[in-house]
């Protein structure tokens, strides 16, 4: 496309119940009926939809598991605003000004918020964030880009992709091989780097910790991510619209989106920048893999895309996909009480592996046959 596209563009941003300052969606509101879970899953692995034409039901959550989510946040409201910092300050090091933080919705969407509070309150760097939609199989969302890019005219040298964590680097790929696209046929050059709070699969750029933990936003859904769906890519949208979302302006009362916010940035002036190094980056993504492997074998499992590693990807198994077990290394665990309750509310199945390297996982049931090797790799959700 020419930069005279950017002209055609039929679509505008919003920031759901953020404030703009803290984000913008590059994303269409549309209405889009939910999916029931069980027929979702059918079709996601029989190949007959794609995941991104189809939402899970949402609901608020009850008031025991927002009680786990406020204490989550509150126990870890120092560290995260010690990671933000530091991630925050990383990028202002690295990268060139003016800068625009680009989250991956909806994951990376209150990570990218809060760096760039990070930058302007702390560091007193202006930077501008957009959240914007990828789509396993169907890549970025260029019509987002192009506004970005022509509408919005932030320059792409600061261009900064964030996302909250990554497990096994799915992802990670499907930017890189987008921004590969871009780079090949549009005339600016953006910088295929990812950064995220926690890489547990070595898979990104740059990363503020490796550690397994249950980040908070990552807990819920809508309330946490500006009342804003996962985004969606169906034959409601145009040639000229961003990717789609639903924005769930009924549960206004309940959203703790900027709530949550505010608790992390309130740390920011106590906090102590640290130096972020990539040196465990290898050795995480090494033995992540191997437990996957391992793991794969012991439960029969030739699509590892029925397997999602780590406290956040297990719980939007449990939220949205339909388990067949939760893996835990200790139910003790305080990170993971969280995800017994849903389990328990479910009827999921819980194994313990103490020697896991991980939290926990989940295992997606298969539709196909029981080793799941007729489920569709190409179509699982990520």
């Amino acid at each position: 496309m020419t930069p005279g596209r950017a002209e055609t563009l039929a679509c505008a941003p919003f920031s759901g119940s953020y404030a703009p300052a803290d984000c913008e969606f590059l994303l269409k509101p549309i209405r889009l009926a939910p999916t029931p879970v069980a027929l979702k899953e059918r079709m996601i692995q029989g190949a007959t939809r794609h995941y991104s034409e189809m939402l899970a039901p949402e609901s608020l959550p009850p008031p025991a598991y927002l009680a786990l989510f406020r204490a989550l946040t509150q126990a870890h409201a120092e560290r995260l605003g010690r990671e933000i910092l530091s991630l925050a300050a990383y990028i202002a090091r690295t990268r060139v000004a003016p800068l625009t933080v680009v989250s991956l919705a909806r994951a990376g969407t209150p990570i990218g918020a809060l760096l760039t509070r990070a930058l302007g309150a702390r560091l007193g760097i202006a930077a501008r964030h957009y959240s914007i939609s990828i789509i396993r199989d169907r890549g970025i969302d260029t019509n987002a880009l192009r506004y970005l890019l022509r509408v919005a005219a932030r320059p792409a040298a600061g261009l900064v992709f964030v996302d909250g964590w990554t497990a096994k680097g799915v992802i990670t790929q499907e930017l890189k091989a987008a921004v590969a696209r871009w780079n090949r046929t549009e005339p600016e050059h953006l910088d295929d780097r990812l950064y995220v709070l926690c890489d547990l699969g070595g898979a990104a750029d740059v990363a503020a910790g490796y550690d397994d933990y249950a980040i908070p936003s990552g807990i819920l859904n809508a309330t946490v991510s500006g009342l804003v769906s996962r985004s969606v890519l169906n034959h409601q949208l145009g040639a000229g619209d961003f990717h789609g979302c639903v924005f769930y302006d009924q549960f206004a009362a309940a959203d703790h989106s900027t709530w949550f916010l505010d608790q992390i940035a309130a740390t920011f002036d106590a906090a102590k920048i640290q130096e972020i190094t990539l040196e465990a980056r290898a050795a995480r993504g090494r033995q992540t893999r191997e437990w996957l492997h391992a793991c794969m074998g012991r439960n029969g499992i030739a699509d590892q895309n029925l397997i999602k590693p780590g406290v956040a990807e297990a719980t939007r198994v449990l939220l949205r996909r339909v388990p067949e077990r939760l893996l835990l290394r200790d139910p003790g665990d305080a990170e993971v009480r969280h995800l017994i309750e849903l389990a328990e509310t479910r009827g999921v199945p819980i194994s313990v592996e103490p020697t896991m390297p991980l939290r926990a996982a989940a295992i997606i049931h298969s539709h196909g046959d029981a080793t799941g090797r007729t489920a569709s790799a190409r179509s699982n959700e990520p």
